[in-house]
């Protein structure tokens, strides 16, 4: 094993149970997997992810349409780290974690980039370590770590899911009481939960990923403006630049001018 050992993985639907010398972090970027540690357990979303320390029994079933980060962590590999004595105290038992909006844009570009770049996987490793031990330092750990059992909002809205159907429906209108449905929740309850979760009103949150793709094809397709604004869902050219220029502080003219 190298120093950190990061690869990106679909989880199959196979029961798979084992335990191995090396601390683990499992992180999703969409998808579900059911994880159980010595008999406890929970699911990783991409809004949940999980610390496996090193010899800990483990089982789990994925969904078998997971993105999944796994991270093998050679104990001692950690004193190399920048903090690597506070990151391995994270490891003192098995625990889950929840994952805000912003560490899963970053795992997912992460992911990305591991899949452009095999070879950089240690640094890009570390990187992810890094920014989850930050995440996880900002506020009281009670604020973030979960025991082995109770599931919480985040476990309510799984996240990943909204995600995928968003991205399978941009370019349609989004109701919130559609989001809601996929939760199992009433509108209000659903609204009322989300901004607790991620911090904006589910429309707010969509219209910031149909963004977020925009400025992905403005900068590596040659797609026109106009087709672009209609696969992301915006009625016109006009609204599209308008709304693009508030989020990213320059048109998509501009924008792809600059790439």
């Amino acid at each position: 094993m190298t120093f950190l050992d990061l690869r990106t993985a679909t989880l199959g639907q196979e029961h798979v149970a084992h335990d191995h010398g090396h601390h683990q972090l499992i992180l999703a970027t969409q998808g579900a997997t059911e994880l159980s540690i010595e008999g406890q357990g929970g699911r990783i979303t991409g809004s949940r992810g999980c610390l496996i320390p090193s010899g800990r029994h483990h089982d789990y079933r994925g969904d078998g349409r997971n993105r999944t980060f796994v991270l093998d962590i050679p104990a001692d590999s950690l004193s190399a780290l920048r903090d690597g004595d506070a990151i391995e105290r994270l490891f003192d038992h098995p625990r889950f974690f929840g994952v805000p909006p912003r560490l899963n844009r970053l795992a997912a570009s992460l992911m990305r980039q591991l899949e452009l770049c095999p070879a950089l996987h240690s640094e890009i490793a570390a990187l992810l370590l890094r920014a989850l031990y930050l995440h996880l330092e900002a506020e009281p750990l009670s604020a973030h770590l979960e025991g082995l059992a109770a599931p919480g909002i985040s476990e309510r809205l799984d996240l990943a899911r909204l995600d995928a159907w968003i991205d399978r429906h941009l370019a349609d209108e989004i109701r919130v009481e559609r989001l809601a449905a996929l939760c199992a929740l009433s509108a209000g309850h659903f609204h009322a939960c989300f901004r607790e979760l991620t911090g904006m009103t589910p429309l707010a949150y969509v219209q910031r990923r149909r963004l977020d793709h925009a400025r992905t094809l403005v900068m590596h397709s040659d797609l026109s403006l106009g087709h672009i604004a209609s696969l992301v869902g915006f009625r016109d050219q006009g609204s599209f630049s308008r709304a693009y220029r508030r989020r990213f502080a320059v048109s998509p003219s501009e924008g792809r001018r600059g790439r």
